[in-house]
């Protein structure tokens, strides 16, 4: 994720993507190091298809990106690691934000 202002199109999605707790959460999980998704919902207390379905978010917001391994016996490991981002918000950037929306994205109200 780039350090310049996002556009409204990518605001969008990237607000709604950070106003899960679940996912602020899982964030905060993979700041430090990548980890697969197994052991990231045992230190979250969170199971496997509610943790995808908010690693999905993340990823299509830009926050997280994932890597398919295969080990030596054939079995396939999903690492998951955050994208280090910065986001400066204020009320200029909102404007800006607002001013260069394409479309209606209500799907996430």
């Amino acid at each position: 994720m780039s350090d310049t202002l996002p556009t409204g199109d990518e605001l969008v999605p990237l607000l709604a993507a950070l106003a899960s707790p679940h996912r602020l959460r899982i964030l905060a999980a993979l700041a430090q190091q990548r980890t697969y998704v197994s052991d990231l919902a045992r230190q979250l207390h969170m199971n496997r298809p509610l943790l995808y379905m908010h690693l999905q978010k993340l990823e299509a917001a830009g926050l997280v990106t994932g890597e398919l391994v295969t080990a030596p016996d054939g079995s396939s490991v999903k690492y998951v690691q955050a994208v280090p981002f910065t986001l400066a918000l204020d009320l200029t950037a909102i404007v800006l934000a607002a001013q260069s929306l394409t479309g209606t994205t209500d799907k996430e109200t």
